[in-house]
């Protein structure tokens, strides 16, 4: 996994109460919710009918940050927190760095049409095991960061340490575990610290594998290697050393992305044009979405399914979106924006 600043993983281990991880179980709210728009934004450039093997494995990718996002919602909750996603600054500036600094200084991620090299640079870096298996060769280690799997790994010590006592029972009905989007053995009631520990492990799990095996299930690659078959082309396979990006071919067709400007913004675009137009009812949508989020995850869980649904609209408003020119003749096409505004 990608490094984040130690002092993030320091703060979690001098935790003294419930309180004190509340603001660093916000941050992995903030953090799962951040990889969701870039990732999302790869997977509606793809022109449909065209790569679908990749839009599928990155579409599949993005619903665990979203089931992640929702975990680290309900264990803030479970302790006696109340998850802060519509209010300004939870949305990140792309393109720039993600929540708790990750990657340090010169990492940054922006809102892209999909490419091969998008994959490699961004998005496998942010999934990085902390104990990559040897298929790539190991990264560089920056004495000063530690890794997302070092901050989970912490947390999930902390909150032992402090015990069952931290959380609340009260609590229960307003965690979400209800819908349809997620099944019941990774969304599940967290009720002390056994539930949470197991909760943190799908997270790490599905994100970068084990230390022994890239896969979070025996059938199904953690995001990391997904990426990773993404890039290559290829469908990772056992060999007789390890394993190797060897298998059935993932073709690509570069003919079969939408020519996105990258990093759009509706400042960008003159009122009344198509292009604005689309663009404001795609950041409305948005920032619908996040409040449905924010008032599932405070008092009424039964919104998931409403949450989940914005999201898909606001899929096929992409689709729509990624299609529109820039402007009259232009050979670029607006991207999608994900800014913050009160609705």
């Amino acid at each position: 996994m990608i490094r984040l600043h130690r002092n993030y993983v320091r703060a979690v281990r001098q935790a003294r109460a419930a309180q004190d991880l509340f603001g660093p179980l916000q941050n992995a709210i903030e953090l799962e919710h951040s990889t969701i728009p870039p990732y999302f934004t790869a997977t509606a450039s793809l022109v449909a009918g065209k790569n679908e093997a990749i839009a599928g494995l990155i579409r599949a990718i993005t619903m665990q940050e979203m089931l992640h996002m929702c975990i680290a919602s309900n264990i803030l909750i479970a302790i006696g927190g109340q998850p802060q996603i519509n209010r300004p600054g939870f949305v990140p500036e792309y393109p720039g760095p993600l929540p708790m600094h990750i990657g340090g200084p010169d990492f940054t991620v922006g809102i892209e049409a999909f490419s091969r090299d998008l994959v490699k640079q961004v998005f496998m870096q942010i999934e990085e095991p902390e104990q990559p298996i040897p298929v790539h060769e190991k990264a560089e280690i920056e004495p000063e960061y530690e890794t997302i799997g070092a901050f989970y790994r912490a947390l999930q010590a902390k909150i032992v340490e402090l015990g069952d006592g931290i959380f609340e029972p009260s609590s229960l009905p307003n965690q979400v575990v209800q819908g349809n989007w997620f099944p019941p053995d990774q969304l599940f009631a967290i009720t002390g610290a056994d539930s949470a520990v197991r909760a943190i492990d799908i997270i790490v799990l599905q994100g970068e594998g084990s230390s022994s095996s890239p896969y979070e299930s025996p059938d199904v690659l953690a995001h990391f290697y997904r990426f990773g078959e993404i890039h290559a082309g290829r469908a990772l396979v056992k060999t007789a050393d390890g394993y190797a990006y060897a298998g059935a071919p993932i073709p690509f067709d570069d003919n079969g992305v939408y020519p996105l400007r990258p990093n759009c913004k509706l400042a960008q675009f003159t009122p009344g044009t198509q292009a604005h137009t689309r663009l404001a009812q795609f950041i409305y949508s948005y920032n619908s979405l996040l409040n449905a989020l924010h008032t599932c995850f405070n008092g009424q869980p039964g919104r998931l399914d409403a949450a989940i649904g914005l999201m898909y609209s606001l899929r096929i408003e992409a689709v729509a979106l990624v299609q529109t020119p820039v402007a009259p003749g232009s050979a670029q096409n607006v991207g999608p924006s994900f800014e913050y505004m009160q609705t």
